[in-house]
């Protein structure tokens, strides 16, 4: 706790999506999952990368809609 792998995980994932390439990143949990999408989504606010959450938290219909972008090469990160 407190070592900042979060912040590295974030600097990273932004470098790898202005290379062009999407971002995945797992966690262990759907808490951790929640909690990571909410600071990445306002981490990335002022930038054109599109943030997304895959979780039990989401419905089916909005993880089809999250998968079906991945597809599309719309979504840049998705946790």
């Amino acid at each position: 706790v407190g070592y900042g792998k979060t912040e590295v995980a974030i600097r990273a994932a932004f470098k790898a999506v202005n290379a062009g390439k999407q971002v995945a990143i797992l966690v262990p949990t759907t808490v951790l999952a929640e909690q990571h999408y909410l600071v990445l989504k306002n981490r990335m606010k002022n930038y054109p990368v599109k943030v997304e959450a895959l979780s039990r938290f989401r419905s089916k219909k909005d993880q089809a809609h999250v998968v079906a972008s991945l597809k599309k090469g719309e979504t840049d990160i998705v946790v």
